[in-house]
């Protein structure tokens, strides 16, 4: 009797469509806005253009015009200065931060955080505008605060000097970024095991030999992701250049400010050679998978 209580037959299948219908709305969306403009994009890239309807096929021909083109040059140049930045200004300072954050216990702490991350919150159109009045010679406030400490930039004319226009986007982001990865390291330090520190202090290591021998192990997979996240957002800036330099569409003088995302919105848009602007999007896409894939693979955590 026992035996067959315990012995229950298996439950049918459910063999109904109702899963498909389901699934139907995230299907057609991607099909639509992502798998069908991917396809588009790679077949446009091997035209040019000269609008939306009127094409003729060139082959690698667009691909080969920027390799020789020196305003696509100075865009990927500048954009690359940017990423390198972003890797070893920026997040240096997020980790600062979120050490200085993680460290002793104060009532203030959530108050700091959400200081530090509210700039994030606000959209990078808006950020340009208030940055752009804060580079105002004589009256902007980075001007007077850099007088006041080094006794230089005053009269200075950040967003018109080629040689300061990507020192003010970096600075900018930075009011911008530092916050938002900050959340992530502080985030990566509380999942750490503190009794693996402790061991360390115990055996003699220094603060410092302890955050870089046991600490910074215990986060790598946080501190790649970051790494990566802030690469793939580098080489797709474009909206905070606009917004700090209107007047050139964001390429600024000499095209000091130029990115690789505003290089495309020239060719593409403002010239109308929507294929060029494809080749553009396919070596940015081929830039940041390269990077990535070597990222991932120096710190070896592909293979965990």
């Amino acid at each position: 009797m026992s035996s067959q209580l315990g012995a229950r037959a298996p439950a049918p299948m459910y063999r109904g469509g109702a899963p498909y219908w389901f699934l139907a709305p995230y299907l057609l969306l991607t099909t639509v806005f992502m798998l069908y403009p991917l396809l588009h994009a790679a077949v446009l890239a091997f035209y040019q253009t000269n609008g939306p309807r009127s094409r003729v096929f060139v082959g690698a021909g667009n691909f080969l015009f920027l390799l020789g083109d020196p305003v696509f040059h100075k865009a990927l140049k500048n954009t690359t200065v940017f990423a390198l930045c972003s890797v070893f200004l920026q997040l240096p300072l997020s980790m600062g931060l979120a050490l200085l954050l993680n460290s002793g216990k104060s009532k203030l702490k959530g108050f700091f955080r959400l200081i530090l991350f509210s700039p994030n919150l606000v959209g990078q159109i808006f950020v340009g505008i208030l940055f752009s009045v804060l580079f105002t010679p004589r009256y902007g406030l980075i001007n007077r605060f850099c007088q006041a400490l080094v006794g230089w930039g005053l009269e200075e004319r950040w967003l018109g000097n080629p040689a300061l226009v990507m020192p003010a986007i970096i600075i900018t982001a930075l009011w911008v970024w530092v916050g938002f990865n900050m959340i992530y390291f502080l985030a990566a330090l509380q999942s750490v095991d503190k009794s693996l520190e402790e061991a360390a202090r115990i055996d003699g290591a220094n603060a410092f030999r302890v955050f870089l021998h046991v600490t910074l192990p215990s986060m790598r997979h946080v501190v790649v992701f970051v790494v990566v996240t802030s690469v793939i957002g580098s080489y797709q800036l474009f909206e905070l250049p606009l917004a700090l330099l209107p007047q050139s569409n964001g390429s600024g003088p000499d095209n000091s400010g130029l990115t690789v995302i505003g290089y495309l919105y020239q060719v593409a848009f403002n010239g109308g050679d929507l294929g060029l602007g494809a080749a553009v999007g396919w070596v940015v896409a081929l830039i940041i998978f390269v990077v990535s894939w070597l990222q991932i693979r120096l710190t070896g955590v592909a293979a965990e």
